[in-house]
């Protein structure tokens, strides 16, 4: 007489589980829930004995110390990320290098760095130079050079000899080894950071050359030619 009872208490606590925890992760309420439906849907003459009561309350008591943990925790990953935060602003007027193609002419007359980092030893590099409506204005020829970054400058004139007018110029560069195999490398700019945002989630530089880039792509900072 006492299986059939079994039967049907476990089938209407399987159901009650079921609609308890409402899918496969058990957490903290679901744990609650699934201890009151087990309660309440237990066998009359078969009751929950007591050594696997108390070793589920001894998982609750673990499922509650970890929780408590995981809060604390993500408290510190926010105070983290707020000290982060306020290190990167700090770099608000100085002179970064980041990952980028796009450099800044500022006045006839200026000179205009340009960068890039090779990751093997190149016969010849070249670099174009075009303005906003994707013209050449300007091809340097840059000889053999070792792994590493490279320098160049620009004197804000085309190939003609014209002076270019102030604005954003967007650059290229090829380089290619001995073997006229080509050459993988990473392009850079440089530009004063005027601000930073942290909408998408993480720092983006906003550089007073126009181009925007995570703190991620952040190469070298320098103080500003402009700080006292």
């Amino acid at each position: 007489m006492v299986d059939p009872i079994n039967s049907a208490s476990k089938s209407i606590a399987n159901g009650a589980l079921t609609k308890a925890l409402g899918g496969n992760n058990l957490g903290q309420d679901a744990f609650l829930k699934l201890l009151v439906a087990q309660l309440k849907n237990q066998d009359p003459l078969n009751p929950q004995q007591n050594y696997e009561f108390v070793a589920q309350l001894a998982q609750f008591s673990s499922l509650e110390q970890s929780v408590g943990i995981n809060d604390r925790l993500d408290q510190l990953a926010q105070q983290n990320q707020g000290l982060q935060n306020s290190q990167v602003v700090q770099l608000v007027g100085k002179t970064a290098t980041v990952k980028g193609s796009i450099v800044t002419l500022k006045g006839q007359g200026q000179t205009v760095p340009i960068s890039f980092k090779t990751e093997g030893a190149t016969k010849e590099s070249t670099v174009v130079i075009k303005d906003q409506a994707g013209s050449t204005i300007r091809t340097l020829k840059v000889g053999p050079k070792a792994a590493g970054i490279v320098s160049v400058a620009w004197n804000g004139q085309s190939d003609t000899g014209l002076p270019q007018p102030a604005a954003p110029y967007q650059v290229t560069v090829t380089a290619k080894a001995d073997n006229d195999a080509p050459v993988t490398l990473s392009q850079q700019t440089s530009g004063v950071i005027k601000s930073v945002s942290f909408d998408q989630g993480f720092p983006v530089l906003q550089l007073d050359n126009g181009v925007t880039a995570p703190v991620g792509d952040l190469v070298s900072v320098s103080p500003s030619s402009t700080n006292p």
